[in-house]
């Protein structure tokens, strides 16, 4: 057994270390496989839920080797952003939380002196991510490659990249409303968080502002749905707020503090000039524009302050909400007296109908309203009901003749048509927000600015998409669904801010370096930069030696190679032996990365390949892995770990607990990829005991010594045969659970079998052991090779093949013999279970001669092409011996027919060809010791046998009658 399983992780790390296998060089003489896994973000310690993906990256490169690829596995990281500039004046503040973060992950207090710089930062993640991390979990990537975006010489690469992008058209220039940190600058907000902690599902909407006329100064409403100013029939606004009176241009809006700060960000000049709280202003009359009619302001605390603008002009026709909100006021005689309304205002105001919906009554709110049983404003259902009857009337809705700019329009064409009119009209004005609240890295808000000169890349471009679209078609992308589903991602993907301005680390923009590139952006091609990498680190290139003119020969043969030696000072020699990398190695075969890239990083992968490099040099493959979520709390409800937001143990600590192998083992087979898995710690603790389990029972297998052979050897190593091919089936999608299925516990339970059937043959156990030791290595490395060490196999087994499966080993034949013995052992137990019986009597009945008889000529009929039901009731009616049989023969003449016709040959042969009384009776005894009672085993045919309820004649081949008395 092994006693440490950390001191033997680090001893198998510093072999394969020493023996250079990470190590990736061109070898024409055999295939290559390049794998990658999205690097991470330097933002913190990684968890154990981004190892779920890294392993798998590796797993997949380990079985490549192993099956005679020449595989690349290299990785790097992702700094660009605020990330370590945000840690790093954490750590220089000596804020409390982040101190504790760092030392609960292994940090030592000494060194927060030397993190008080972003770069100190990153390069001290760096060095964690691939010495504790990824060499700590055995990966065989090749760390001469390793590379970081905020490294020198991959700014050149970028710089490079973007200049070709814009040969080619797609570097485009227009006004722009970003997502902006008050402190750091514009952020990209998408799933994959990268610039900040919170809100990577927001997405930016548009407000239509309406101005409602009061004396001198405008009441302004943010609306989504600008169609409905013709059922406005009063205005909301929360007594409990105070307002800001807002000088912009030459016009006074009332708006909530929280609209004013944000409107700053998008429009120049807008000033405060005074406050007002909501209660003075409730009985005021405002002229809505558009209608140009009066309405009253009404009282209604569910006036958000923080949404829109903090006023709400009310459709109660429409708006759930306004109805349930309007009849509540008409029912409270406290709140009209509270504000000095009057009963003759409040009668007054009565819903106006203005869209017909299919399917919903004059008033569609009421409708839905009446239908969910809401009485009450703050209804949790009335976020249902307004979802519903906005997202039909949108889609269903037409305007009705009381609009008379947009009667008889589609709801959809009259939102647009009533927002450009009233804002040609100067009544209205447009204002962009959040769907929910963005928090950047560095813990600001953020919020919508303008930005008048932002650069894009054109995704739009309809060349480029319909380019990416067709290669996608070739490509092996995983889990299907994603494979489907790409196409509608690319139609989707649009224009990309692709530089920010403000406090970012990253690359300078090569057209103004006022830009840093941002950080989707600057890592979209990045994995052909790996196969540069390795001579800037080597210091065989340096930085300013990388012009446009190197990455143009190397990556696209341009050039002449004299002229681009001459150029940049590098040999023709490296020149010529850094081109045939690229052309070897590329294009890369596998993408893996986390979910949240499906529509960010992934889309942006392909369309540069696309955009930049040659057709034969784009990306093969791309592999999606969900997520390993913590479990849901009220702190954490959705159970989502992070760098930022914690949730799981830190790797260190897991690693000790249940051993790298056992962890591995975990990822691998504890869910499919293509789910989200629990970090459950007594569940990962069952795959570090299945791994004892094996070291143990391989123990013991080293302590058989003999040479006695029987059936039994012959079924273990037809069993294994069969495994080497499933695997490798399972391996041509990826499937790692399917493969750590067959080789953790299939295999293991055969070879437990053919021990428990008497199996002692040394060699066949060797063999045996060979092939299963080699399917372990890539989920599972130290551990196999502490295994393969101990039975004494050469070399290591990170370095071995894998057989192919040997078709002359193989046998259905052998495997369908030890099958039918487990099948009825099953069956005798289930019988007892289902009757409850102790039997004194358990008989076995092997089927009749005659119906052997049929099974053959079957055989016969199949391997002709001709086996189906009337072919052989016929071929059985012309044997004289069965047609006496009558009826019997015709029934299992179709059974087997029905049951063989779509099956391989070899399987019915196997089932005519087995002797299963004499195969029975030699497994007797263990069939007996297996179900605890004595058991007999009786032909069908003798005339004396001992069958009191006839179940002989039951009996057909591979499925022998049971009697239990």
């Amino acid at each position: 057994m092994i006693s440490d399983y950390g001191k033997m992780e680090l001893k198998w790390q510093k072999r394969w270390a020493d023996a250079g296998l990470n190590r990736a060089n061109r070898d024409e003489k055999k295939p290559k496989f390049m794998v990658i896994f999205a690097y991470p973000g330097v933002t913190g310690y990684l968890h154990v839920g981004h190892m779920r993906g890294f392993s798998y990256a590796d797993a997949i490169g380990r079985y490549k080797r192993m099956t005679g690829y020449n595989v690349l596995f290299p990785v790097g990281t992702h700094a660009t952003g605020n990330g370590s500039i945000s840690l790093a004046n954490k750590i220089k503040n000596r804020n409390e939380g982040m101190i504790d973060y760092m030392l609960k992950n292994g940090c030592p207090e000494e060194k927060f002196s030397e993190l008080e710089e972003p770069m100190s930062v990153v390069n001290f993640f760096n060095d964690v991510y691939q010495n504790e991390y990824w060499k700590r979990f055995g990966f065989l990537a090749d760390w001469r490659r390793f590379t970081c975006t905020l490294y020198p010489d991959y700014s050149k690469f970028i710089q490079w990249q973007f200049r070709k992008l814009n040969d080619a058209g797609l570097l485009i220039q227009k006004p722009y409303y970003a997502p902006s940190c008050v402190s750091c600058g514009p952020v990209a907000v998408d799933a994959s968080e990268t610039d900040i902690s919170k809100g990577g599902n927001a997405e930016t909407q548009e407000y239509v502002l309406l101005k409602f006329k009061h004396g001198d100064e405008y009441l302004v409403a943010a609306t989504l749905r600008p169609e409905t100013i013709y059922g406005q029939v009063c205005f909301w606004v929360n007594p409990d707020v105070e307002y800001v009176k807002a000088r912009y241009k030459d016009e006074t809006w009332i708006i909530s503090p929280q609209a004013f700060e944000k409107i700053g960000y998008q429009k120049d000049g807008i000033e405060e000039i005074g406050r007002i709280s909501g209660k003075d202003m409730i009985g005021w009359m405002c002229i809505a524009p558009a209608l140009h009619k009066e309405i009253p302001v009404f009282p209604a605390t569910f006036c958000d302050p923080n949404v829109g603008t903090g006023l709400v002009t009310s459709c109660p026709s429409d708006a759930p909400d306004d109805w349930i909100s309007l009849e509540a006021v008409k029912k409270d005689p406290e709140m009209i007296s509270k504000y000095g309304l009057t009963q003759e205002l409040i009668d007054s105001v009565v819903p106006i109908s203005i869209i017909d919906i299919e399917g919903y009554g004059e008033f569609p709110a009421k409708t839905i309203i009446d239908k969910l049983g809401i009485t009450a404003p703050g209804d949790p259902k009335l976020v249902e009901a307004k979802k519903q009857v906005y997202k039909d009337g949108y889609h269903m809705g037409k305007m009705k003749p009381i609009c008379t700019e947009v009667v008889g329009m589609p709801v959809d064409r009259a939102k647009d048509r009533m927002k450009e009119t009233m804002i040609e009209a100067n009544e209205a004005d447009v204002f962009y927000d959040l769907t929910e609240e963005v928090i950047c890295r560095c813990g600001k808000k953020v919020y919508i600015k303008r930005i008048d000169d932002q650069w894009f890349i054109n995704y739009a471009d309809t060349d480029l998409t319909e380019k990416t679209h067709e290669h996608c078609k070739g490509m092996h992308i995983e889990p299907v669904d994603y494979y489907n589903n790409i196409h509608g991602v690319l139609d989707w993907f649009r224009e990309r801010a692709c530089v920010r301005l403000g406090n970012w680390l990253g690359t300078k923009f090569p057209f103004d370096e006022k830009w840093i590139i941002e950080a989707i952006s600057d890592s979209t091609l990045y994995p052909i930069y790996y196969l540069v990498s390795m001579y800037a680190n080597e210091g065989q290139i340096r930085p300013e030696q990388m012009t446009d003119a190197f990455f143009d020969y190397v990556y696209l043969k341009e050039g002449d190679i004299n002229d681009v030696s001459s150029e940049t000072g590098i040999s023709v020699e490296l020149l010529d032996r850094i081109r045939k990398d690229v052309e070897y190695w590329y294009p890369l075969d596998l993408n893996l990365g986390g979910k949240e890239h499906m529509t960010v990083h992934f889309p942006a992968f392909l369309f540069n390949h696309i955009a930049i490099l040659p057709e034969e040099m784009c990306p093969k493959g791309i592999m999606v892995n969900w997520y390993v979520t913590g479990k849901k709390s009220p702190a954490n409800a959705s159970g989502k770990i992070s760098k930022s937001k914690g949730g799981a143990q830190p790797i260190p600590g897991a690693v000790d607990k249940f051993s790298i192998d056992g962890m591995r083992l975990f990822y691998a087979h504890s869910a499919s990829p293509f789910i989200d898995v629990e970090w459950d710690e007594d569940n990962v603790f069952t795959y570090k005991q299945r791994v004892d389990k094996i070291v143990k029972f391989i123990d013991d297998l080293l302590q058989i010594k003999g040479d006695a052979r029987s059936s039994i050897d012959d079924w273990l190593l037809s069993r294994f045969h069969s495994h080497i091919a499933e695997i490798k089936d399972a391996m041509e999608s990826f499937d790692i659970r399917q493969m750590a299925s067959i080789a953790y516990f299939e295999m293991f339970n055969d070879f437990k079998w053919y021990v428990r059937r008497g199996g002692m043959n040394e060699e066949t156990i060797r063999e045996a052991a060979r092939i299963w030791i080699t399917v372990m290595m890539p989920v599972t490395p130290h551990v196999a090779e502490e295994l393969w060490e101990e039975f004494g196999f050469e070399g290591m087994v990170s370095e071995a093949q894998l057989a192919d499966a040997d078709v002359n080993i193989r046998s259905v034949a052998a495997e369908y013999a030890e099958d039918l013995i487990r099948d009825v052992i099953s069956d005798i137990l289930e019988i007892i279970k289902v009757t409850g019986m102790q039997p004194k009597r358990i008989i076995i009945y092997t089927a009749m001669e005659w119906k052997r008889n049929v099974f053959s000529k079957s055989v016969q009929l199949h391997k002709e092409g001709k086996l189906d039901v009337p072919t052989l009731t016929k071929a059985c009616m012309a044997d004289e011996n069965l047609r006496k049989m009558g009826k019997a023969v015709s029934d299992l003449a179709r059974k087997v027919a029905q049951d063989y016709m779509r099956l391989p040959v070899e399987k019915i042969e196997a089932v005519s060809g087995l002797d299963e009384l004499a195969h029975l009776l030699s497994a007797k005894d263990f069939i007996s010791d297996e179900v605890g009672y004595n058991v007999e085993v009786i032909s069908a045919d003798d005339e004396e046998k001992y069958d009191p309820q006839n179940k002989s004649k039951v009996a057909v081949p591979g499925k022998p009658g049971i009697y239990l008395e």
